[in-house]
């Protein structure tokens, strides 16, 4: 692909050689290529946890409107952690694999 716009950037000396090595490892045709697919890279990481965000935020507001409604498992937070735990373990048997 054709560089649509050039930019120059410094690179520590440690960054310099790994980008160096996977040119000549033969991974990447040249440095723009290594440096292209760690944008991409870094760009999918960061929209990945920011979609983590959002559904932890989400389940929050959820889990705020099930309590303003008395929604919500009576217990200490003990019994909680202990159903949380049951739960988990009744999971794990199930999706594990060979069985």
């Amino acid at each position: 692909m054709p560089a649509q716009h050039s930019k120059s950037i410094a690179l520590t000396a440690e960054l310099e050689r790994w980008v160096d090595e996977r040119v000549a490892s033969g991974s990447y045709k040249n440095a723009s290529e290594v440096m292209r697919d760690a944008l991409r890279a870094l760009r999918e990481r960061q929209e990945r946890h920011q979609a983590e965000l959002t559904e932890i935020q989400a389940r929050i507001v959820l889990s705020l409107d099930q309590a303003d409604r008395g929604d919500y498992a009576g217990g200490s937070g003990e019994d909680a952690i202990r159903r949380a735990f049951e739960t988990g373990i009744k999971r794990a048997r199930v999706c594990s694999p060979g069985d």
